[in-house]
């Protein structure tokens, strides 16, 4: 055998190997995460969970009702202010400004956004928002998640709508479309199932989300619907509880933890089987 290939065989197989062993190493810390979540998770969530609201201090009685509502009511809002802003920026790097100076500005400073930490821009929400409103709010909270949404569908936005081949929207000009139709009918439509993707994707981003929380909407042990005071919500919740020295508390906050996980991992999966139906496209 050539001794050369025989070298770099042997480099290929300790390669290999190592390579094996990292993904080994982390799928493996990852099983145990995820097993001594559901453990704990699966022994408190029961109906009791959905049905009551978080218990005071000491009782062995309630739920997680007031929480999971409250966040779900913030994580609708925060998508649907920032999916749409995220959407339309999206659409002038990829469609009006693909050559404009004023385009690397904007694709850096979201790029910078898209890897800041979320406690950073809980802070900013609560010297721009919440200390001038003289106090926190679920509406402060909508808000950090929108801007961490932002940057997300902005990234996809771009990428979905650079995948859609120019002879499709020189066809539709050539038929005396106008350039916003173009992109409504022909580019929106090319692109769907990825820019909803994208959507999944931030969605899934923000739904665990605690640090901007806890600088904005805190958190309440009621059932409030009202978005210019505090909103319980799962993520503070469960820091909350997790720190107590109420047994009781800490099994909510286990339950609480399964049912973002689960969240999570419904989102990115439908987001992996649209992106995969697109590609098969």
């Amino acid at each position: 055998m050539n001794p050369i290939y025989a070298s770099r065989r042997r480099k290929n197989v300790v390669i290999k190997f190592l390579c094996l062993c990292a993904a080994a190493f982390g799928v493996t810390w990852l099983a145990l995460i995820l097993f001594t979540l559901f453990y704990n998770g699966l022994t408190g969530l029961s109906l009791q969970v959905f049905a009551q609201d978080t218990p005071p201090p000491g009782s062995t009685e309630g739920g997680l009702r007031n929480a999971i509502v409250g966040s779900i009511i913030m994580t609708v809002i925060g998508v649907g202010i920032g999916a749409p802003l995220g959407l339309f920026a999206g659409t002038y790097l990829a469609e009006y400004g693909k050559h404009d100076k004023l385009t690397s500005v904007i694709r850096f400073i979201n790029d910078i956004l898209l890897s800041a930490p979320s406690i950073i821009i809980g802070l900013f929400i609560y010297g721009a928002i919440v200390v001038p409103m003289g106090g926190f709010s679920a509406f402060a909270g909508c808000l950090a998640l929108a801007v961490i949404v932002i940057p997300v569908v902005v990234r996809t936005t771009e990428d979905m709508l650079g995948l859609v081949p120019n002879p499709l929207r020189e066809a539709a000009s050539a038929l005396g479309l106008p350039r916003s139709l173009v992109i409504r009918r022909i580019a929106y439509r090319a692109a769907r199932s990825g820019l909803i993707t994208g959507v999944l994707l931030a969605t899934a981003r923000v739904a665990g989300e605690t640090a901007p929380l806890l600088f904005t909407a805190l958190s309440n042990q009621f059932f409030s619907l009202n978005l210019t005071k505090t909103m319980a919500n799962l993520p503070v919740t469960i820091n909350n509880f997790v720190q107590s020295p109420y047994a009781y508390w800490k099994e909510l906050a286990w339950s609480g933890a399964l049912l973002i996980t689960l969240t999570v991992l419904a989102l990115n999966i439908g987001a992996r089987i649209l992106g995969a139906e697109r590609t098969s496209k």
